[in-house]
């Protein structure tokens, strides 16, 4: 198997490097332009209801927030690049260990919550592209807009009344355990697998139409064959491009899925620091996010690199 050009590599890493260079100075400028002072926002968040001003100038030197703003973002970017978010407006730690403390909860609920999106996807697609146009196709694109229409909120409420309180299956505080990540992983990933389905269908209907296929089905090759020698190689590289990024999207997604599951991990953290102006914590979460974005876009632009030859010769 041929790999993919240097320069091509080379190239992409460029750009992901371009874009967490600006997605940093953006993130930046929201923990920069937001009201109000940063130091009384600290001593409200600490529980000071009305700091003195002597106490506003001792945090505002603590900070060190009367230094140049480009001096000010110097040092935060410096920070971030080694793993240094910052320290929490509301706890007094630091932002990473914060983070760290949350994130074997977060990638279970991600985890299970993809892998659930993926067999779904795949379940739904197969069956609209063997009857494209008949009932199959017609029922599965009805259940898919549901799932995409539906908001994660309202989703998540109705499972908890229906499944937990009213059924009695799961619990309805969850503690981050295997044990009751399916619930609120299975909220998290249909909306997901409603796209993902329908560019597998369209993917899968398009390679059936080429005609190496026409003429494998002329020499006697089952569909099962068709589907998995000819059709699903043709459709993977679409399908693994909206399941890559989209894996990357639970993440942002997961805050609102977490905070309704009463879920212990990173999403919920930030949406309670949100209701406490805790901002290092919400720029932290963004950059997170920023950053498993663009690094699984640049994974899954070299995967289907190595899938698809055509996409070698692109700059």
């Amino acid at each position: 198997m041929e790999t993919p050009d240097v320069r091509a590599v080379l190239g992409r890493l460029g750009q992901a490097l371009l874009t967490l260079a600006g997605a940093g100075l953006l993130i930046f400028g929201m923990l920069a332009v937001t009201p109000g002072d940063p130091a009384r926002r600290v001593l409200e968040a600490r529980g000071v209801t009305e700091p003195s001003p002597p106490a506003i100038a001792a945090v505002r030197a603590e900070l060190r927030l009367d230094d140049p703003l480009p001096l000010r973002f110097a040092r935060w970017a410096a920070g971030a690049v080694t793993g240094d978010l910052g320290t929490s407006w509301r706890t007094g730690r630091e932002v990473s260990a914060e983070f760290v403390t949350r994130l074997p909860a977060t990638l279970l609920l991600t985890g299970a919550a993809l892998a659930l999106a993926v067999v779904i996807a795949l379940l739904l697609g197969a069956a609209a592209a063997a009857a494209p146009g008949r009932w199959p196709d017609v029922v599965t694109r009805v259940v898919a807009l549901g799932m995409l229409v539906v908001p994660g909120f309202v989703l998540g409420v109705v499972v908890l009344d229906v499944l937990v309180v009213r059924a009695g299956l799961g619990r309805v505080i969850a503690d981050g355990t295997p044990a009751t990540v399916f619930l609120p992983a299975l909220t998290l990933a249909l909306a997901s697998a409603a796209t993902w389905s329908r560019v597998l269908r369209t993917s899968l209907l398009e390679a059936q139409s080429a005609t190496h296929l026409r003429v494998s089905a002329a020499r006697g090759a089952g569909w099962l064959r068709r589907l998995v020698v000819h059709q699903a190689p043709q459709a993977a590289p679409p399908f693994l491009t909206v399941v890559g990024l989209g894996s990357a999207a639970l993440l942002g997604g997961a805050p609102v899925v977490e905070s309704v599951f009463t879920w212990p991990g990173i999403g919920r953290y930030t949406v309670e620091a949100i209701d406490a102006r805790d901002m290092p914590v919400v720029v932290g979460f963004t950059l997170v996010a920023v950053v498993v974005y663009v690094v699984t876009s640049l994974v899954v632009d070299l995967v289907c690199t190595l899938i698809d030859p055509r996409l070698r010769a692109a700059p």
